[in-house]
């Protein structure tokens, strides 16, 4: 008798999953003045359909709280390594696989710094390290003058920049300390607006199957 045709097997599909409506950024917050400017960004992206996840650094809790990114965002926001989630996943790492783009802004010369040696001691610096290399990067630094001209800080940049992260700013203008000069926090609508257009630039992650 010919041997019946036996189904196909589906042990080894994979449903590659649907695109995605809207696209998942992770909003990295450091420990500057002007971190206060991470709460209208964080509602600017959202606003224009962004799916976004804050991660403060220790230092930024020192100027910013939780509450407004967790309650313009819509979503947990991540504020120490070892934070628990119902996911098995460790946070970092399931953050880094989800996102569409890090952008940190603003951001510190010791961050910046950090992210060049490819240290990874904190939640922000792991989620940095554990990016899929084609998720795009965007730094907006903010500091005085003479640290962000300061060689190492320009050496540390230039790393990252030949590693393929987008710097946005700074720019020159009045200082938190007083002082007229380079290091003020790009414009955050000039940053949301960046990070919109390389987002379009960039293939959305597709959705994993539930």
């Amino acid at each position: 008798m010919p041997e019946t045709p036996r189904p196909a097997s589906t042990s080894r599909r994979r449903n590659p999953g649907t695109q995605r409506e809207h696209p998942h950024v992770i909003l990295g917050v450091t420990g500057s003045i002007a971190a206060h400017k991470a709460v209208d960004l964080c509602s600017q992206l959202t606003r224009q359909g962004c799916e976004v996840h804050v991660v403060l650094t220790a230092h930024a809790q020192r100027f910013v709280t939780a509450l407004p990114f967790r309650t313009l965002s819509r979503h947990p926001v991540v504020t120490d390594l070892f934070h628990e989630t119902d996911a098995w996943q460790p946070p970092h790492i399931a953050l880094a696989g989800e996102t569409d783009l890090l952008l940190i802004a603003p951001a510190t010369a010791h961050v910046i710094a950090r992210l060049a040696l490819g240290l990874a001691n904190d939640a922000l610096s792991c989620i940095a390290l554990a990016l899929n290399p084609h998720t795009p990067l965007l730094i907006a630094p903010a500091m005085h003058a003479h640290m962000w001209l300061h060689p190492a800080t320009q050496h540390n940049a230039a790393i990252l920049k030949s590693r393929g992260a987008q710097f946005l700013g700074p720019e020159s203008g009045l200082l938190s300390s007083g002082d007229h000069g380079i290091g003020r926090l790009l414009a955050v609508d000039v940053i949301c607006r960046e990070t919109l257009a390389r987002l379009r630039r960039t293939p959305p992650k597709r959705r994993r199957a539930k």
